[in-house]
């Protein structure tokens, strides 16, 4: 009986250890964080131009690389969003095909991920274009420090450059020849 009651008590502890250590493990990938609402706000307050308070969701030092691997700060990129839109009549997201997750490296980084469609109307044509975008940012203290965005630059240049051959056409089209 002694023997039954210490293994019992062994096996208790045992258990009881167990326990503590899940507690003890912070989670490693979530698809609801206040991280991915941080990423959320962000790209949100790009979809509407709200440029100041897209700046908040990004650290003072944060490092930003678009399809390059050279980085930016903040206010470069939000002033090479301002001139890539320009010739826009709409754009956004998808909200409904968006996907975020967040995890954390084994080195204890805090990364959130993002994939979506990007939409736009390209201003004069009407033209719509699709580009799917992937955006990766590491997070400290609640702020984005450092960020990765992918996505193909050719699908909007060929449409720019077929609007631009059309209006080369027309405009020689429209001059009188001597």
């Amino acid at each position: 009986m002694k023997k039954l009651i210490i293994i019992f008590i062994i096996s208790f502890i045992a258990v009881s250890c167990n326990e503590g250590n899940k507690e003890e493990e912070k989670m490693r990938y979530t698809q609801d964080s206040e991280e991915i609402n941080t990423l959320k706000a962000a790209i949100s307050d790009y979809e509407k131009g709200n440029w100041d308070a897209m700046k908040k969701h990004y650290a003072d030092t944060a490092q930003i690389f678009q399809n390059t691997t050279t980085g930016s700060n903040i206010s470069e990129i939000v002033k090479s969003h301002q001139e890539n839109i320009s010739g826009l009549e709409s754009y956004g997201f998808d909200s409904e095909e968006n996907e975020f997750e967040m995890v954390v490296t084994d080195d204890g980084n805090t990364w959130v991920n993002f994939w979506g469609d990007w939409n736009a109307t390209i201003s004069g044509s009407g033209k719509k274009i699709t580009i799917p975008v992937h955006l990766t940012a590491q997070f400290e203290n609640g702020k984005i420090v450092k960020e990765h965005g992918y996505w193909d630059n050719a699908i909007m240049m060929t449409v720019m450059q077929e609007m631009d051959s059309s209006m080369t056409q027309q405009d020689s089209i429209q001059t009188p020849g001597n």
